[in-house]
């Protein structure tokens, strides 16, 4: 595939597949979590400072390994075919389906806004816009790219606006700021809250994914994980800020659609509030939604191309010169779990399926810099070894704080990934002969 996308549209990448739909969802969860506004703060600070350290963390791997797979090509150089397999296996039949079918649930329901739509045909609309945006990925990555970077940059210029206006709503005071919350506040509680920030902050990685299509990728790749991570955590800051000075904590959360709720409330938008939120939701989970099918049909491409799925996924189409196969396989994945899943259902299947796998690849820059002392490096961890411990402590410490406070769905999870490894010994077995009769 030929390396076509610049810099601009790598970040565009990151942006738009973090900014996808949760930020108008999740502030309400952590407010009903939380309750008290400093420490609402402190989670969505928290989730942005891990997303960075990730982000700068990844952005050293990315420079020394530009290959398609992102998380997939680290974990195969740093421990292996096994762990590398497992994390493919894992957005097989988890990761990529449920980020899909979780975004394309969002578009379905703000597009309700505007046409009436039952529950049912919520579900058939998001599986309608998984193909669409499998369509023009299949398309080719400048088509795709194209329209990423419009309707990201619509989304991120929207969202500031929403968070900035959000200081002259209605009924807004600083004083919402001083309200108290929990008289205490067990570390588990705010691990727990952490999912669903962690949820909104994802994408910080996937840009690593397409690093076989990305021009001079040794130096742009860094540059764009850093600045796509910085970006999202600065609007989301501001967002959070102005929906806590529009909103109190206790409304908040009661608030499903909290980002309509506090355009209703903005003079400058009048009566059209909840449809220009309504469009701006629609637009951003559009771009998400593109953004997650170019980066994971990826995953899927490097899997096959390295001999560890079938070798038809590695296709290119030779028109279009896109991994066409992958696509479709991503585009049918999401289908079936959009028509079978409800949104909370697929977006905590999502978090805490990758999140042990982000910890392995940042552990990665530890082992390379042992393994692999020899490396090119364009770029190192600012902060080493610092900056990717306390990404690897916090992320650690999340998900055995899941497997203790809810261990059925979290252990059922897990046994999920780790059926993966009798099927990586089955695949190893069928492979030997065809290995064996290569000269």
């Amino acid at each position: 595939m030929p390396r076509s996308v610049s810099l601009l549209q790598t970040i565009a990448v990151s942006v738009g597949v973090a900014i996808g739909s949760g930020i108008f969802r999740v502030p309400a969860t952590v407010a009903a979590q939380l309750q008290a506004p400093g420490t609402m703060l402190l989670c969505w600070v928290l989730g942005g400072i891990i997303a960075l350290c990730g982000a700068l963390s990844v952005a050293e791997l990315a420079g020394a390994l530009p290959r398609s797979g992102g998380i997939f090509a680290y974990l195969l150089e740093g421990y292996g075919p096994l762990p590398a397999f497992l994390f493919g296996w894992t957005e097989l039949v988890v990761i990529r389906a449920a980020a899909l079918g979780a975004i394309a649930t969002i578009f379905a329901e703000y597009l309700g806004y505007f046409v009436p739509l039952s529950a049912l045909q919520v579900h058939y609309i998001a599986a309608l816009a998984i193909v669409a945006i499998g369509a023009i990925n299949y398309l080719g990555v400048q088509r795709a790219a194209a329209v990423l970077s419009a309707t990201t940059a619509v989304k991120f210029a929207l969202l500031m606006a929403l968070g900035l206006l959000a200081f002259t709503a209605v009924g807004g005071s600083a004083a919402h700021f001083h309200q108290p919350g929990r008289t205490t506040l067990p570390l588990s509680l705010l691990a727990t809250a952490l999912i669903p920030v962690l949820w909104t902050y994802d994408g910080w990685a996937d840009p690593a994914s397409m690093a076989g299509e990305i021009s001079n990728p040794q130096r742009n790749l860094p540059r764009a994980l850093i600045a796509g991570a910085a970006c999202v955590m600065l609007v989301y800051l501001v967002v959070n800020v102005g929906f806590m000075y529009a909103l109190a904590p206790a409304q908040m959360a009661g608030e499903k659609l909290i980002a309509a709720t506090v355009a209703q409330r903005i003079p400058l938008l009048g009566g059209a509030g909840a449809a220009v939120t309504a469009a701006a939701v629609v637009i951003s989970a559009f771009s998400g939604l593109n953004a997650s099918m170019m980066t994971g049909s990826r995953i899927f491409f490097a899997m096959a191309d390295r001999g560890l799925f079938f070798r038809a996924v590695a296709r290119v189409s030779p028109r279009f010169e896109s991994p066409s196969v992958a696509i479709w396989l991503a585009t049918a994945l999401g289908v079936v779990y959009v028509l079978v899943n409800d949104f909370a259902q697929l977006a905590d299947k999502f978090v805490l399926g990758i999140w042990p796998f982000y910890t392995l690849a940042v552990a990665a820059v530890f082992v390379l810099r042992v393994r692999r002392a020899d490396l090119p490096r364009p770029y190192r961890v600012w902060g080493y070894p610092i900056v990717p411990l306390i990404f690897v402590l916090a992320s650690l410490y999340m998900v055995l704080n899941a497997l203790i406070t809810e261990p059925h769905d979290t252990g059922r999870l897990f046994g999920l990934i780790l059926a993966g490894v009798p099927v990586f010994w089955l695949w190893g077995w069928l492979r030997a002969p065809k290995l064996a009769r290569q000269p």
